[in-house]
């Protein structure tokens, strides 16, 4: 039996709820651990390895056999890169020293948010969305402040909306993602210019979380950058190139948070794996192989998108890009979270609550990853169908 400890939390950690996603992946995890034919649709996580680029990157940089600390901000050839990146795939030009390497995009948000806010600053951001938004601001005694998003304006933020929050709350910043987690929804770029343009005019510090950019069907998406270069923002080499578990990702800063953030970063972390940015430089190379990837994603997604609504899943929220689908299961069940527990348990097929992503209205929705093969997805289709007698 435990013994009973003389620790008390903090605060601070009382506050951070736990990331619903991971618990299920572990529960999802420890079934398959026992034999169990789990399918895996939890977490948004690519089922296909990195690129054979990275891989070769990594082992001859292990085989060198010298693994050192790199500057805080990054290897100066991949920031050089990200930079060429951002004027091949939409036009803008940025100066190499604007650009932050880091340990995933969650340092960066870590790091944006320390450099641009005070403890009891409330900052805007959109529900549902991503989780770990409300642990990391609960974590750092901020405040983050829903932002409801509406089935009229496609569940994506608008300027209105940001007007009618701020005149509400009196925010200190605003956060938005596009193509978004948990809907997959896309912001279009004339939105996302007019929300640049609110942010700038209220004088709001504009985050934008581009961690999906890569990943759409059919429909254009736009970087903050092209309508405020003072915007602050944070991408990934987790999801559009595969790598999520070598934690590498990226910021792009207005100069007067360059130093800041440094400073920042020398204290967190030092600097961002040295291996893993070496894997990241050659990702950029391997677009063939990654493109291969997104073309299973759009197949999975049609997949999905045909079957679902005929077995009980309604009210889906546009599923522009990302890997996620996110939908109402009020038809099935009014417990999202005794849903994906019994789905779970009688079929082996893993997904995540909608609490995760709303405390409001996500106990009645399912999010369903479809990062995972073809043919898991249409196993994963037979298996609901069975088990809803559908």
């Amino acid at each position: 039996m435990p013994t009973e400890s003389s620790l008390s939390l903090s605060r601070r950690a009382e506050a951070v709820a736990p990331f619903l996603a991971m618990d299920v992946m572990a529960e999802a995890g420890a079934r398959a651990r026992r034999g169990e034919g789990v399918i895996h649709m939890e977490v948004g996580q690519p089922s296909a390895p990195a690129p054979r680029a990275v891989i070769a990157a990594a082992q001859a940089a292990l085989a060198d056999g010298r693994i050192p600390y790199t500057e805080a901000l990054g290897m100066p050839v991949l920031r050089e890169r990200i930079v060429r990146h951002y004027a091949e795939t939409y036009g803008v030009r940025i100066a190499p020293e604007r650009v932050v390497v880091t340990t995933g995009s969650s340092a960066g948000f870590v790091l944006a948010f320390l450099a641009l806010f005070d403890a009891g600053a409330r900052v805007g951001v959109p529900c549902p969305g991503y989780p770990a938004y409300h642990g990391i601001l609960n974590a750092l005694d901020l405040i983050p402040q829903p932002m409801i998003l509406r089935a009229e304006d496609r569940f994506a933020p608008t300027s209105a909306l940001l007007r009618e929050v701020h005149a509400a709350k009196n925010l200190s910043g605003v956060l938005v993602m596009s193509p978004a987690n948990p809907s997959g929804t896309v912001i279009e770029p004339a939105r996302l210019a007019e929300l640049c343009a609110t942010a700038r005019d209220l004088r709001l510090p504009f985050i934008s979380d581009e961690i999906y950019h890569g990943l759409s069907y059919g429909v254009p998406t736009a970087t903050a950058l092209a309508f405020d270069p003072e915007a602050v923002v944070i991408n990934s080499f987790s999801k559009f190139y595969c790598m999520t578990g070598w934690r590498i990702g990226w910021m792009v800063v207005p100069e007067a948070l360059v130093r800041p953030i440094e400073r920042l970063a020398q204290n967190l972390y030092i600097s961002a794996p040295y291996l893993s940015q070496v894997a990241a430089l050659a990702a950029f190379d391997a677009l063939d192989e990654i493109g291969a990837v997104r073309d299973g994603y759009a197949r999975n997604r049609a997949l999905l998108l045909d079957a679902l609504p005929g077995l009980g899943f309604s009210g889906i929220h546009p599923v522009d890009g990302a890997f996620y689908l996110y939908a109402d299961i009020a038809k099935l069940s009014g417990d999202a979270t005794d849903f994906c527990r019994r789905m779970l348990a009688e079929t082996g097929v893993a997904a995540t609550p909608g609490l995760d992503f709303d405390p409001g209205e996500g106990g009645h929705h399912v999010r369903f990853s479809f990062a995972g093969s073809e043919e898991a997805c249409r196993e994963a289709v037979v298996r609901i169908r069975g088990w809803l007698g559908r």
